[in-house]
């Protein structure tokens, strides 16, 4: 080719418009099931090591969300999420709106911003499923896992689908409840369980007044002298509630948790061999102060258990929850075991 025709083609190649390469979904990621049976969790893998879970889920807000309402759970594997500051930048990313644990039943550890560890009960302590907060009238409607160190042996997230138990459960007993409500009953001081100040994060009285008035939470100040009790309040909350995106219903109450039957035999016998009911750390009552039956509670965790999906972590999974769609737990567990927290979106029945 001579010179001339040589720049005569080059001119030709410099008129040619560039087209964008677009790369579709199914190229970016994969989807599948830990279980056949289970659409609980939808898991999400990278197809190409390159990807960036953080940048991925800025451009795919909508598109997890609507597999979130439709799943329950997604679990993120696979993905190059190493540390806290990854993690807190997907929590970012998926919401601007990441929430403070207040008024907490729980302890746990601030790490930073507002990413927390998970419960710090016992290893040997099995966690019943829950919805985060559903003992209260505000909730988060997202709660986020992620597995910095996967425990030697156990230490795994029960979940569940809370349309599944909500439908599992005696039609009589859902109408009591939903009928009647829930009340729990606290009672905070040392050396029961957590105290006033550590469940609202404040030491100003004044402070904890306003709060439980405007959250509704009957309360009382008592002698410290008195087994050790500073504070008791009371809460009627829900039993069941409606989502309020996809209208559907979910069992969504803690009484099988607060409830004195929950604990083993031998605490809750040194309990009330020391305590009177009424001072206990914690009860729950159906929302007239009545009693509910044991038989009752253990109909209902007999539910959890049969929608109960067991899966191992893997180190860096993060496993994301619709707060209000899956309940969760944690099994008992060996070795040492990091898992964090992050919650976002809050929403009030207020």
């Amino acid at each position: 080719m001579t010179n001339a025709g040589f720049k005569k083609n080059l001119k030709k190649m410099e008129t040619i418009s560039r087209k964008s390469i677009s790369v579709s979904q199914d190229e970016l990621i994969k989807t599948s099931y830990l279980q056949p049976e289970n659409s609980l969790p939808l898991v999400i893998q990278p197809n190409i090591d390159a990807l960036n879970l953080t940048v991925w889920t800025q451009h795919n807000r909508i598109w997890i969300e609507n597999q979130l309402l439709k799943h329950g759970g997604i679990l993120f594997r696979g993905f190059q999420v190493k540390n806290v500051t990854d993690f807190e930048e997907f929590m970012q990313a998926l919401s601007e709106n990441l929430l403070k644990y207040s008024y907490r039943s729980t302890p746990r550890s601030h790490v930073t911003g507002n990413i927390y560890t998970s419960t710090e009960y016992p290893a040997t302590h099995f966690i019943p499923l829950h919805n985060e907060m559903s003992y209260s009238r505000t909730w988060p409607l997202k709660i986020a896992f992620f597995c910095i160190k996967k425990a030697s042996q156990g230490g795994e997230t029960p979940i569940a689908d809370s349309r599944k138990v909500f439908a599992r459960i005696d039609t009589k007993i859902k109408e009591k409840f939903m009928q009647k409500q829930v009340m729990y009953v606290r009672n905070y001081g040392v050396g029961l369980d957590l105290t006033w100040q550590n469940v609202f994060n404040t030491n100003n009285k004044s402070e904890v007044e306003k709060y439980c008035h405007q959250v509704g939470i009957e309360l009382e100040w008592k002698d410290s002298n008195i087994s050790g009790l500073s504070l008791k309040t009371r809460q009627i909350c829900q039993a069941v509630a409606k989502h309020p995106q996809t209208s559907e219903f979910v069992w969504f109450n803690q009484a099988h948790l607060f409830h004195i039957s929950n604990l083993e035999p031998t605490v809750r016998a040194q309990l009330l061999a020391n305590l009177k009911e009424e001072d206990l750390p914690r009860n729950s009552y159906y929302g007239d102060g009545s009693s509910i039956e044991s038989f009752i509670l253990e109909e209902i965790r007999k539910v959890y258990q049969k929608e109960t999906i067991i899966f191992s972590w893997q180190e860096g999974d993060i496993l994301l929850l619709d707060n209000m769609l899956s309940a969760h737990g944690r099994m008992p567990f060996q070795g040492s075991r990091r898992v964090l927290v992050g919650m976002a979106e809050e929403y009030s029945l207020q």
